[in-house]
């Protein structure tokens, strides 16, 4: 057992208080302007219990095996400064974006802009009503993009579901002017195949690029026919959002990708992909597909390259997500086990399963490779009942290092290190216990982001938490400081 493991032991056994901010809240109904959910990212949802499995959560608890319901534990050198709950918006919270000194805060029924400019304090700036999962969210200059991936009778954010079955559904990208953060306006929409799960911006001068990720089609779906084996590109004029349109559906994966079961049981079915990450200055993009993981070549944004692609058949159910490290020699994907609403962050599961990939990038230009080198998952296990998996995460900018902060839903976030891709290592944590004692809930931390020297995470249920980090090991980071940050478009830190 090593130091930091009695570390967690002891103070998964301390309680600490929690702490909440004052609202500004201002609710915004904005004016006009299902692909099947993942198998995650689904909305909160609350299951009752059997007596059997309360009487397990009881003993687990009183044991000091896991925290107590809501109970706070953390490490010594991470520092949770303040909570600010839900509030007008109820839904799922969902995915970050930063701008200045503004978070952007996704929600399952809209969005909220928060005012960090004290940490400490955060105060909600506007929240808009507009619901349609999963809202993921980013933002370019005055534009601020939201994914639609539920199936709705029309592009307003007066809209209401509808089978996608109907012609006349409607699910795609949603763009706000937030030139005034007080008072968004909704701009345009651009209705896209399958929907928009996730999307990714890639700026361009006066343009911008949205690389719009979903899945899951159907013959039974007029606007989500089968084969879906790639992505949909937007194209923004930043002068004239209005005038956004597709100008591309590239095919990634020409010979259909992943099979899945029967011939890789286990293993999701490649329809194409969840989420896509993008370093400009490199030209270079990974692409977490649902089977398959794969980089690919962006020099001209409207026509992306695969350069290479890999599978785990063994391990990986759902590749969720990807990062690259500052140097981009390697890149992180996730393993999305259960979907986001299983608990697998436990014994029987194991270290491997619902876990991060390391995978090295080996070799030049199109010869390029992407090399396994080992996975990351944490190892405090989590309640029977406790959804837990690796989810979106963020690099931490410290030089000559390749740190992260990332979250796992009920299990909290974990600050880890994987300079030695072959042998990563977790320096911080912070988590709460279960939700309930008595019901199985979706929550816990959706994104866990670094920006300007603190972590913010947006939970599923709890709402949007600050935490500072105080290690010498990440002291550097500090001195970064961006101007804006969509963790799925990552700048150049070595700049």
């Amino acid at each position: 057992m090593t130091s930091l493991h009695i570390t967690r032991v002891r103070r998964r056994r301390l309680g600490v208080a929690t702490a909440a901010a004052g609202l500004i809240a201002t609710l915004l109904t904005a004016g006009p302007a299902a692909a099947t959910p993942d198998p995650g990212d689904a909305p909160a949802k609350k299951e009752s219990l059997s007596t059997s499995q309360q009487a397990e959560a009881r003993a687990a608890i009183e044991s000091g095996e896991i925290p107590g319901v809501d109970e706070i534990v953390h490490s010594d050198n991470i520092e949770h400064l303040v909570n600010v709950p839900k509030d007008a918006i109820k839904g799922t919270n969902s995915d970050l974006a930063f701008q200045g000194k503004y978070a952007f805060s996704g929600n399952y029924d809209g969005f909220r802009i928060l005012d960090i400019s004290n940490p400490k304090a955060p105060k909600t700036v506007s929240q808009v009503l507009c619901p349609g999962s999963q809202n993921d969210i980013s933002v370019s200059g005055n534009l601020l993009f939201l994914s639609t991936d539920s199936s709705r009778n029309d592009n307003s954010c007066a809209s209401t579901s509808q089978p996608a079955t109907e012609k006349s559904s409607w699910e795609g990208m949603k763009i706000f002017d937030i030139s005034d953060k007080s008072n968004p306006q909704y701009v345009a929409a651009v209705e896209t195949a399958c929907g928009s799960h996730t999307h990714t911006l890639v700026p361009d001068g006066r343009n911008v690029y949205v690389y719009v990720s979903s899945y899951s089609p159907s013959d039974t779906f007029p606007d989500c026919q089968p084969p879906h084996d790639g992505i949909s590109i937007i194209k923004v004029p930043r002068g004239a959002p209005e005038k956004s349109a597709i100008v591309n559906f590239p095919v990634l994966f020409p010979d259909g990708g992943n099979p899945g079961a029967p011939t890789n049981p286990g293993v999701s079915k490649t329809s194409g992909c969840h989420d896509i990450t993008v370093l400009p200055s490199k030209d270079l993009a990974a692409g977490a597909c649902m089977g398959d993981g794969i980089i690919f070549d962006i020099e001209d944004p409207e026509k992306p390259r695969v350069i290479d692609r890999v599978q785990d058949n063994v391990n990986f159910a759902f590749w969720h997500s990807a990062t690259f490290n500052q140097k981009a020699d390697k890149v992180v994907f996730t393993d999305e086990l259960g979907g986001g609403s299983a608990a697998t962050c436990n014994e029987a599961t194991g270290p491997k399963r619902g876990a991060d990939g390391i995978y090295d990038i080996t070799g030049k230009g199109d010869e390029r490779k992407l090399v396994f080198r080992s996975y990351f998952k944490i190892d405090r296990h989590q309640a029977a009942h406790e959804n837990c998996v690796a989810h979106n995460g963020s690099l931490i900018p410290v030089e000559g290092k390749d740190i992260m902060v990332q979250a796992w839903y009920q299990g909290g976030l974990s600050v880890w290190d994987f300079t030695d891709s072959s042998k990563p290592e977790e320096i911080a944590f912070f988590e709460r216990g279960p939700v309930s004692a008595t019901a199985r809930v979706t929550a816990g931390s959706w994104s866990a982001y670094y920006y300007n020297g603190y972590i913010y995470s947006n939970d599923m249920a709890k709402g949007f938490d600050v935490l500072k980090l105080n290690d010498k090991r990440t002291d550097g980071a500090k001195r970064v400081r961006l101007h804006e940050l969509n963790v799925q478009t990552q700048p150049d830190y070595r700049r």
